[in-house]
């Protein structure tokens, strides 16, 4: 990251300064400038009761002033060659104008507090930022390999894509890869989310950083660890925490007016009270400084990307990749959302939803002959019926004599027999069914299926129905928004019979079929001009047009997948519905937590104002007010939105895991 929001500034990354091996950082320093200025006013104290040489007092105020004023200058000095006015600047000049009239105590007061507060919003942010950062500690630093017939201990960084990787119970997946043997749970929760283990076999992926808890895997690397999914995630939350939404922008250009008035009104109020005999000019001069420190917008700058930050690390600790500050705020407002139907609201793989036998034959007897026949077949829907006879554990035949055709069927000898397996033109050849049939077949496809027919010889054997099935928490997910007075669409390139079922099903307001990539860009154009910001949701690879177009894209299942990270601005790292409603819930939440700073940060700044005018606000007052509203704000959104949410999601997890132990203490062995 080249940049860090504090305080109303642009902080440069720090610059690590070297002598004899040892490294000097700002993040190492300033803490212990702080600690010096506060040493060197009380020593100017201690010394002023003890009657020390005026030399020695004045030594130790400008060692108060140097300490405290050090970066503020710095980031002052740099302001002023972008010709850019910020608190920063502000800061220093009143702690000057303070020295000028003989208050050097008060002005180091102003930078001991100024530069405390520094500290301490670096590192309430620090704590969001390792959130993130913490995900690099899920890298092991070594891992084992098969190499040349030998099993090898190398660096991470040296696997090489193709190598076996052994893993064994308790390490970590230290690359992205495929199961080439073994069985195992896997902890995927830093990675998707997930807060239960899942279970990995042979020709699963798994992704690095993710735990193995009981077996022993063997992994095929398919990626170099510096190109895994948790390396992507951990640079694209990086760039997001630099990302500025509409607000923090909006506070950014704010500031630098704000501050050129501040002055402009300070050196105003300097000189003209004493020039109409008003006031004394000391008296005034001091109230001055008072009024262009209470008036600097330190709290109301930073209380927003404080926020956001927060919101973003919270979120990627539970499974959904926010781009920026943008978009957290882009999805509280959106009043419509769009779903793809393949891969999003279903499962996007065909099952087989009804058998229709023909005479006295059995259903279990009818999936058996048609999976046999179609075992050999790698279309989606004979993977779908061999799939359905093994979960009834039904043996299948061996075939002879296969043959595919493309788009239409299969036919294959099945214990002797020829068997054909296929759609309609296929299996009439333009001849009229039977009247049962034809009937059967139109029934099941008004239901939204895709009807193959098996037959032997002239010898019709039945009817199997196949159809993509419905996310289990597909219908809670849309009861949900509809909760939230969020109208919800669906887009599809499939047949309106089928779209239409599945919507009723779902009870989605708008239905939209036969679509091609560039009709969903149009729908969701239409959708816009109709309810206003409209969130996308697509698999990130055939929906990307229609992702760009809409207000917020999100990409569901998207570990893995490069379109769906470099498309969506809103990633949800698992196949999980419901973390849609947790982000609307997190981006509502920023925003109230934005609001609520900045109203707190505008009250205290006209407070302290008015305070400075009616009551004569001492300059150390009016610090600890200024500098602890800046505290506060960032102490209130860091708390809000990443620390109770991490203890609330460390819970569940730990809920999760403890009752996932207790169901594998008592499942019987085998």
């Amino acid at each position: 990251m080249d940049s860090v929001r504090t305080t109303g500034k642009t902080q440069t990354k720090p610059q690590a300064l070297r002598h004899d091996g040892f490294q000097l950082t700002r993040e190492w320093l300033e803490p212990r400038l702080v600690l010096v200025t506060l040493v060197a006013i009380l020593l100017g104290v201690l010394a002023e009761r003890v009657g020390a040489p005026d030399m020695v007092i004045l030594g130790l105020n400008v060692l108060s002033y140097v300490a405290g004023g050090y970066y503020g200058l710095i980031e002052g000095l740099k302001s002023l060659r972008e010709r850019r006015v910020d608190v920063d600047l502000l800061m220093v000049l009143a702690a000057l104008g303070a020295a000028t009239i003989g208050e050097w105590r008060e002005g180091a007061i102003l930078l001991f507090l100024f530069s405390l507060s520094n500290v301490l919003q670096d590192y309430a942010i620090g704590r969001s930022r390792q959130a993130i950062r913490g995900l690099l500690k899920l890298y092991p630093a070594e891992a084992r390999v098969r190499r040349n017939g030998r099993i090898e201990t190398i660096s991470v960084s040296e696997i090489r894509v193709g190598e076996t990787v052994l893993i064994q119970p308790g390490e970590r997946i230290p690359v992205d890869g495929i199961v080439v043997a073994g069985q195992s749970t896997l902890d995927q929760s830093p990675i998707t989310g997930e807060s239960m283990p899942v279970e990995k076999n042979v020709n699963d992926r798994v992704f690095a950083g993710t735990l193995n808890q009981q077996g022993t895997l063997d992994v095929q690397a398919t990626a170099p660890a510096t190109d895994t999914v948790l390396s992507r995630i951990i640079k694209m939350v990086e760039e997001a925490q630099d990302s500025k939404a509409p607000t923090e922008r909006f506070l950014d250009l704010f500031e630098q007016r704000y501050a050129l008035l501040i002055i402009v009104a300070v050196l105003l109020f300097i000189f003209i009270p004493p020039l109409l005999g008003l006031v004394d000019f000391e008296s005034n001069f001091y109230r001055a400084m008072v009024l262009m420190t209470v008036a600097s917008p330190c709290a109301l700058v930073i209380s927003t990307p404080a926020s956001f930050i927060s919101a973003i690390a919270s979120a990627a600790r539970n499974g959904v990749l926010f781009k920026g500050g943008a978009y957290i705020e882009g999805l509280a407002a959106v009043r419509a959302i769009a779903f793809d139907k393949t891969g999003t609201l279903t499962a996007g793989k065909p099952a087989v939803t009804a058998l229709s036998p023909c005479d006295e034959l059995e259903e279990d007897e009818l999936l058996r002959i048609v999976a046999s026949a179609e075992m050999r077949s790698e279309h989606p829907l004979a993977r779908a019926i061999v799939e359905a006879a093994q979960q009834r554990n039904l043996t299948l035949s061996e075939v002879v004599d296969f043959e595919a055709f493309p788009g239409r069927g299969v036919q294959a000898r099945v214990d002797g027999d020829l068997i054909r397996v296929g759609n309609a033109a296929f299996m009439t050849d333009g001849e009229a069914l039977p009247a049962p049939m034809q009937a059967e077949k139109e029934r099941l496809e008004a239901l939204g299926n895709t009807v193959m027919m098996a037959k032997h010889g002239d010898r019709w054997l039945g009817l199997i129905a196949l159809a993509d099935q419905i996310r289990p928490e597909a219908k809670a997910l849309i009861d949900r928004l509809h909760d939230k007075n969020i109208k919800v669409a669906m887009l599809t390139g499939d047949n309106p019979q089928v779209a239409h079922n599945i919507a009723h099903q779902l009870g989605v307001d708008d239905v939209y079929a036969g679509l091609l990539p560039e009709d969903k860009v149009s729908v969701i154009r239409n959708l816009q001009a109709k309810f206003g910001p409209v969130a996308m949701v697509g698999d990130g690879v055939n929906d990307a047009p229609a992702l760009v177009a809409a207000d917020i894209g999100i990409a569901m299942g998207a570990a893995g997948t490069d379109v769906a990270l470099e498309t969506a601005d809103l990633v949800l790292m698992g196949d999980r519905l419901p973390l849609i409603d947790f982000a609307i819930e997190l981006s509502k939440k920023a925003r109230q937590v934005v609001w609520h700073n900045i109203t707190f940060s505008i009250a205290v700044i006209v407070l302290l104002v008015i305070s400075a005018f009616l009551v004569n606000l001492p300059l150390p007052l009016g610090v600890l007010g200024h500098e602890g509203s800046t505290v506060i704000v960032v102490l209130n959104g860091l708390i809000r939105l990443l620390l109770v949410p991490e203890i609330q999601r460390r819970r569940k997890l730990q809920s999760s895991n403890a009752g996932s132990m207790y169901q594998s203490a008592t499942r019987p062995s085998s």
